[in-house]
Parts: structure tokens; C-alpha cells; sequence
């Protein structure tokens, strides 16, 4: 028997009252386990389709089940299957961290003596546990986020829907957080990210599905996108200088300098970016931060808009 998807999508629609048209007759099947991106522009309706299935917007038509349970039927249920974590930060500033995540547990009706043990553990995955009595205004923005994700997580959902999870965040907490939301996938949770960033994408997700201007133009695994784009432009800073000697070793490369600590790296058609950066790194040079040249997804739409 096949396994019920953990988002269905049919031909939803948001229009405002101002008359503009956030969401054009969106549709799409999320399979259960999956961990997908949702890509696309400031301005395209990502932001739109993540609030119509958190509950906090409502969609002016179509069909949206969660688990196999529409949001139209049954939207308590449908809702508690599903985990938020939205850009900006939205809890109360004065209050500790340990209780902003049971408080959370509390509204799905999970008694105080299992929220505890729950929120501990979950604290304790994203290195928030040391600050478990700490007012949340006193956290770092990297902390502030992977509180967030703990909030979202307290009543253990099957599906967790992530916007721009990763935004404002350093590279080090960036690949932390990473790997966590890999191990949570790997145990089951379908994950849903809205992300600027194309590396991101590639490194997390199986598929993509892009959004512009209130369509998806593009859906399909990461790979496949990255295959069919001519080219597009990635900085590597490094650890340290870049000499002629490591420039000689990565000739035949799309790769040339850009500054002192910066190489430019050039992806054709076909071309991957872990197949770059692993000859970067073979040859001695540490890679602190990966980076955008203007910007990676604007040429990725560029390139899909002129087809």
C-alpha cells in the first residue's frame, strides 16, 4: 500500500483584498520523509503557501491535505501534524527558554511531566540546554533560531516547515544546525525549507520545487536543477592567503582568484559544486564561508525565465 503524502496541494489560490495575487493555482505532492526546498525570489509566494498550510493565512481556493487529512475537514488535526518555524522570532522575550518550549507543548494538550522530558532532550540536541533558564532576549540570534526549531519540535510533528531557517546565522552554527535537521529527517520527519540559498538546497534536499511569481516554474530533485543551469557563480573564502603555487594546482578548474582570501568559482553545465570544493580542499586550502556572487538563485531564475 502506497504511503499517504505528507502535504497534497491542489490548485490553491491567494488573492488579497488589494486585488494582488500571491498564489496562482499552486499544486504539489511533498511524499512523507521527504526533505524538500521551496525556492524562489523575495516576493514569490513562499512565504504566502508556508502561512496558508501553518494556519495563519487563509487561502482564497483549492484543497491542501496534511497526513491525508484536508485543512478544510478537520483544521485542528490536520494543524497538529504540522511544526512552524517562521522567520522572525515570536516569543515572549522575558520569558526562560525551558518554558517557552513546554508552554508550546501545553496548547497541543501534552501534560507538563511528558513536555519535560521532551524539551530536555530537544534543548539538549541544539546545545540549548546551558540556557535553559535564560530570559530568550539574552540569547544570541544563532540560539534565538535553534529555540525556534525546539518550540516547533515539542509536540513531536510529522511534517516541520522551516522559512529562511538559516538566515542571519554564521557558517559554524549553519553546518550545526544542518546536521541536525538531517539526523531529524533520516528518523522520519518530512522537512519543508523556504531558503535564498542554492547551497543550502544542495546540501539538505532531495527536491526542489521553485515559485515565482506565485507559480511553481520548476520541480524535481536538486541534482537535475543544478544539471540543466549553464552556469552560475559561487565566492569560497579561505583560511588563508591564496598562493600561485595552489592557483597552479586547480588549473583545468572553473575556479580563478577573486582577492587574497577569495576564489571565484565558475559552475557549467553539469557541474557540482562538492565535486569543486573537495579539489579546494585537497590541495590545502580551508574554506571558512561559501557565498553567493550577486545572487546564485537569481541566475538560477534568470536561466529558467529564458527558456
Amino acid at each position: 500500500m502506497a504511503k499517504i503524502p505528507a502535504i497534497e496541494i491542489g490548485e490553491v489560490k491567494k488573492v488579497y483584498k488589494t486585488g494582488v495575487e500571491a498564489l496562482k493555482g499552486v499544486s504539489l505532492t511533498v511524499p512523507a520523509g521527504e526533505f524538500m526546498a521551496l525556492l524562489g525570489p523575495n516576493g514569490a509566494g513562499k512565504s504566502t503557501l508556508i502561512g496558508i498550510l501553518s494556519g495563519l493565512v487563509n487561502k482564497t481556493s483549492g484543497t491542501i491535505s496534511v497526513n491525508g487529512v484536508s485543512i478544510d475537514v478537520d483544521h485542528d488535526k490536520a494543524k497538529s501534524f504540522i511544526g512552524v518555524v517562521p522567520q522572525e522570532f515570536n516569543f515572549n522575550w522575558f520569558e526562560k527558554v525551558i518554558d517557552i518550549v513546554v508552554n508550546q507543548a501545553g496548547y497541543y494538550g501534552i501534560p507538563r511531566k511528558e513536555a519535560l522530558p521532551r524539551a530536555e532532550q530537544l534543548l539538549k540536541d541544539l546545545e540549548l540546554w546551558d540556557k535553559r533558564f535564560t530570559a530568550s532576549n539574552q540569547l544570541s540570534g544563532g540560539m534565538k533560531r535553534r529555540l525556534m526549531i525546539a518550540r516547533a519540535l515539542i509536540h513531536e510533528p510529522k511534517v516541520l516547515l522551516l522559512d529562511e531557517p538559516t538566515a542571519g546565522v554564521d557558517v559554524e552554527l549553519r553546518r550545526s544546525m544542518w546536521t541536525f535537521l538531517r539526523e531529524l529527517n533520516n528518523d522520519g520527519t518530512t522537512i519543508i525549507l523556504t531558503t535564498h540559498y542554492l547551497e543550502e538546497a544542495e546540501q539538505l534536499c532531495r527536491r526542489v520545487a521553485i515559485i515565482d511569481q506565485g507559480a511553481i516554474i520548476r520541480e524535481g530533485t536538486v541534482k537535475d536543477l543544478l544539471t540543466n543551469l549553464s552556469g552560475v557563480t559561487l565566492l569560497v573564502d579561505t583560511v588563508e592567503p591564496i598562493r600561485q603555487a595552489e592557483l597552479q594546482l586547480l588549473r583545468g578548474y572553473p575556479i580563478k582568484k577573486h582577492d587574497e582570501t577569495t576564489l571565484e568559482v565558475r559552475l557549467q553545465h553539469g557541474d557540482t559544486a562538492n565535486d569543486v570544493l573537495r579539489k579546494i580542499s585537497s590541495i590545502g586550502l580551508g574554506i571558512v564561508n561559501i557565498r553567493n556572487s550577486g545572487s546564485r538563485l537569481e541566475e538560477v531564475f534568470l536561466e529558467l525565465t529564458k527558456k
